[in-house]
């Protein structure tokens, strides 16, 4: 497996930090998981973006912030994309119904020639209608479509 791009959006990263009683956040907790182990084997690229930053910093929880600061620091890679062309594209998702976050996110994503995983349904969902240049979905469908174990 080569080194592929992939972007975690923030609700993806902080799934681990969620009420873990129900069965849908354990089984992404473990998928969110077994995607980081794969990055720390070099499977894959965890892309980091400002806005990844902006969300961390407005957490919260200041444990759970210390934690992502310390995860993105140490498996973490930041984009490198043509700001101007990622803000107006941004720009453009959120015309489509995507929130500032999410949109900044799925720019950064598609920019980058990254997959955009999220644990958000809504969000796939309206990334599917403004179609995204990048495949889009949960990290379980991840860990599925690339037959991770």
């Amino acid at each position: 497996m080569t080194n592929k791009a992939i972007y975690l959006d923030m609700c993806t990263l902080s799934r681990p930090f969620d009420d873990q009683s129900f069965l849908r956040i354990r089984m992404e907790t473990e998928a969110v998981n077994l995607i980081l182990s794969k990055v720390r084997q070099a499977s894959y690229a965890l892309l980091v973006s400002s806005a990844h930053i902006r969300e961390i910093e407005a957490t919260g929880d200041s444990v759970e912030r210390v934690e992502l600061r310390m995860l993105l620091a140490a498996l973490g890679k930041p984009v490198m994309v043509n700001r101007a062309k990622a803000r107006a594209r941004a720009e453009e998702l959120v015309r489509s119904g995507l929130g500032v976050a999410d949109a900044a996110h799925v720019a950064f994503a598609e920019h980058s020639g990254a997959q955009f995983i999220t644990r958000d349904d809504r969000l796939i969902k309206k990334c599917a209608a403004a179609v995204t240049a990048v495949w889009c979905g949960t990290a379980v469908s991840f860990c599925e479509k690339e037959g991770l174990r």
